[in-house]
């Protein structure tokens, strides 16, 4: 058994609450610029004054609706301004904000309504609220229900127009460190959504504390522009980081403009979840071979990775620099240019990046911060910081909290950003949290002697062939996606005689991978993959990722998919974890055809 422990840097007053950062802001500096708005083709200031204001004017609203303290307000929305504004409204009035993904579906929503109790509901559009209004029957504590998009802070400015200033300051004072503030309900990889309850010091001591390890990105002149949902919690905890330092915020609700809105806002650093970070690589070295200078991104990308490494073993050499500052010219540059221009940080979590991609970034001049942490964790329990980095890692324990490594490797988690319980499931509780106060994560990991932490896989996704050999399917599946013709790995061979794996292909890198390869451009990928030249490919990229493991824990078959896995279509969640129980039931026969003894199968 392995601990480590980082001292505290910072204390949560016992009466502190979120909504003090706002009323600090616009008390000490009330024309900081808080957030960025898209107005048309430009982007509109909302100072530190005129957000304490509208927080105000909306947590009147909700007082005079009705809404008590403690109790349970839901929002769902894309990630936009009033996603923000309107869950510092519900802290202001005292009670609970219970965010919803605005993609859920309509069981999902009903479960979340109906177990969190929710007594007031703040969606985005039309069909959101007819999907609640089918529901109004089996919901008897929700009373109201507001639509951004029909001028849902109109309306609720407009009603708490009576309710007094002295009211909404002492519902805010009230609230205590220790109090609920939010519920999230987990993304349910493993069956129904938990609801995990999160107090106002969990994402307080969160927002101090790592911010405060991360100085370089944090600072006043910074940005960022927010594009993952905020219903999930490293989002959640972002976006109270960026107001508690005064960080410029953008919201971008719309991912199919990202790039446009990158390009017009220019944040200086972004928060994004691995996938991402694949896809910009993937991306780019698929149109630099689609252009006929593959050679020389390949170069590039092994000078950036060698450059990153030398800065861990002393610096570049004469060489190495002049070839990092010539691809800079002409590569690294015009990636740079897709997150925006101005980036020059990131942080990463959700999922292990993998180190050959954290080095790639570093090298083009995108230091990505990598960090660990649950729902249960209110995000972040790890992190590295420029000042105490190593790739490959997920980072030493932030300031006040302890990582444990359990008899059985499971990495244990303990400090005050570990929630309190689940909402109406104390069994579930129980098993998540021990009579010491140590979170149990699921997660299975190596601790270094000096407190870097490494996820090698998950306790309940262990694979135990027919030999009885233990494989943890993470670090295949990372590798196997950093192809930049493969979108989604799921390794399987549980209780089977040997390791197998499913594939799907990108969608987008698909139609020129058939032009390279002379197929028609008509041809599906059902009709296509049993194709040679694709499973050449594919197995290529296999071979690569079994250079990480033993033999016994290689891939010896694999079997492409005829589409890739979705939100939409169940395989995965909103933070694009893998619905595995989901993947095994629909792919059923994609997986006993791996097994089957005719070689063939292999594809």
């Amino acid at each position: 058994m392995r601990e480590f422990t980082v001292p505290p840097t910072e204390t949560i007053a016992d009466e502190a609450n979120l909504t003090d950062m706002v009323v600090d802001h616009a008390t000490q500096r009330p024309d900081h610029v808080l957030f960025s708005r898209p107005t048309g083709d430009t982007w509109s200031a909302v100072t530190a004054r005129q957000f304490a204001a509208e927080v105000t004017a909306v947590a009147k609203g909700l007082v005079a609706a009705g809404v008590h303290a403690g109790d349970r307000v839901a929002l769902a929305s894309r990630t936009r301004y009033e996603w923000t504004l309107v869950d510092y409204a519900i802290w202001t009035a005292g009670a609970v904000t219970v965010p919803i993904y605005p993609t859920s579906s309509a069981e999902q929503v009903r479960w979340i309504l109906s177990d969190s109790g929710a007594v007031c509901c703040v969606l985005e559009t039309t069909e959101h609220a007819a999907t609640v209004e089918t529901m109004r029957d089996d919901l008897p504590a929700l009373t109201r229900v507001w639509q951004i998009e029909d001028g849902a802070i109109a309306a609720l400015t407009a009603e708490g127009a009576a309710v007094s200033d002295e009211e909404i300051a002492g519902r805010r004072s009230a609230v205590r460190a220790d109090d609920p503030a939010t519920i999230i309900y987990t993304s349910g990889t493993t069956g129904r959504p938990k609801g995990c309850l999160l107090t106002h010091r969990n994402l307080l001591f969160g927002t101090v504390t790592a911010t405060g390890t991360l100085d370089e990105i944090f600072r006043d002149d910074a940005s960022t522009l927010l594009f993952l949902p905020l219903a999930h919690v490293l989002a959640r905890q972002l976006q109270c980081g960026t107001i508690y330092r005064g960080v410029r915020l953008g919201h971008a609700p719309d991912v199919k403009n990202l790039l446009a809105d990158l390009a017009a806002f220019r944040p200086t650093f972004i928060l994004a979840v691995p996938r991402v970070f694949e896809r910009v690589y993937n991306g780019a070295k698929q149109k630099a071979h689609a252009d006929g200078k593959g050679a020389i991104f390949d170069l590039a990308e092994r000078v950036a990775i060698g450059y990153s490494r030398s800065l861990d073993r002393g610096g570049p050499g004469l060489l190495l620099r002049a070839e990092h500052a010539l691809f800079d010219r002409l590569v690294y540059r015009k990636l740079r240019a897709v997150l925006g221009g101005s980036c020059t940080a990131a942080i990463s979590g959700g999922a292990p990046l993998g180190e050959r991609l954290a080095h790639f970034f570093r090298g083009i001049g995108v230091l990505v911060f990598e960090g660990y942490g649950l729902t249960e964790t209110t995000s972040a329990t790890t992190g590295n910081p420029q000042r105490a980095q190593r790739l490959g890692t997920v980072g030493r324990p932030i300031p006040g909290t302890t990582i444990r490594i359990g008899e059985d490797g499971e990495v244990l988690a303990r400090g005050d950003n570990v929630f309190t319980r689940y909402w109406n499931n104390a069994e579930a509780t129980r098993e998540a949290l021990d009579a010491d106060g140590w979170l149990h994560t699921g997660d299975i990991g190596e601790l270094d002697s000096d407190g870097f932490l490494r996820i090698t896989g998950r306790k309940k996704e262990l694979i135990v062939t027919a030999s009885g050999k233990n494989v943890a399917p993470a670090v295949l599946e990372d590798r196997l996606r950093a192809h930049w013709l493969v979108s989604q790995v799921m390794v399987v061979g549980d209780r089977r005689p040997f390791v197998g794996a499913l594939v799907t292909i990108d969608p987008e890198a698909w139609p020129a991978w058939k032009a390279q390869h002379g197929k028609p451009a008509e041809a599906t990928l059902a009709e296509l993959r049993q194709d040679p030249a694709l499973l050449a490919e594919v197995q290529a990229a296999v071979n690569s990722a079994n250079e990480a493991v033993s033999q016994a824990e290689s891939i010896r078959k694999f079997r492409i998919l005829d589409r890739d896995f979705t939100e939409a279509t169940g395989e995965l969640t909103p933070s694009l974890k893998l619905k595995r129980h989901v993947v095994l039931k629909e792919f059923a026969d994609d997986v006993e055809a791996i097994y089957q003894k005719d070689p063939a199968a292999a594809g």
